[in-house]
């Protein structure tokens, strides 16, 4: 009987914690970045490194507008997808795409050097600047914004995927975030989105 009621009550909790730490996720403490709290403390400082290896902070992108994707460079379907509409989206905005950085950053630093990152954003489109760093830097950059990324080993041991959030941030020129962009948004969406900040 006792444990039918705990099972019971532990069906009811599950959600609702899940549901309670989904918006506590999000929301962040008080006070956090985005207008008027929109997107609570998501989007905080980075120091990461571009493909020449020269050290890069959000004060590199101050008054312009950018667009950050988390994922790595052998990601199978997500990533490829992702920035293919990212590019597609800033082309469709023609001359005000002038306006917006995107940016591209690794979560998969054991194999993504600055180099392979920035060969592989430019095979997208020339604008989109790949960023890596040490495991650290990584870790500090995705936890600023909220990125949930985690190593999955393969069957044999010896290769693994990198599991990952796949939201884009538009960030305005003051780097507080302006919107948060879901996966899979057409291109044509994702450019209405975007313009609407602009």
């Amino acid at each position: 009987m006792w444990k039918k009621r705990i099972l019971r009550i532990l069906v009811l909790a599950v959600p609702a914690i899940a549901i309670a730490a989904a918006v506590a996720f999000w929301l962040g403490p008080p006070g956090g970045r985005g207008p008027v709290g929109q997107f609570g403390s998501v989007g905080g400082p980075i120091a990461l490194v571009d493909p020449a290896g020269k050290p890069v902070t959000e004060k590199d992108f101050a008054g312009k507008y950018a667009l950050v994707f988390f994922g790595y460079t052998t990601c199978p379907d997500v990533c490829p997808t992702e920035l293919s509409a990212m590019a597609t989206a800033l082309d469709q905005l023609g001359p005000k795409a002038d306006k917006v950085v995107p940016v591209f950053v690794t979560v998969d630093p054991e194999r993504d050097t600055p180099e392979v990152v920035g060969q592989y954003a430019q095979a997208f489109s020339p604008r989109i600047v790949g960023l890596s760093g040490t495991p650290e830097q990584i870790a500090k950059a995705a936890k600023s914004f909220r990125v949930y990324y985690q190593k999955a080993p393969q069957g044999d041991g010896a290769t693994y995927l990198m599991d990952h959030s796949a939201f884009t941030y538009l960030m305005g020129p003051d780097w507080s975030v302006l919107d948060i962009l879901p996966p899979q948004l057409s291109p044509q969406d994702m450019a209405q989105r975007i313009g609407r900040q602009l």
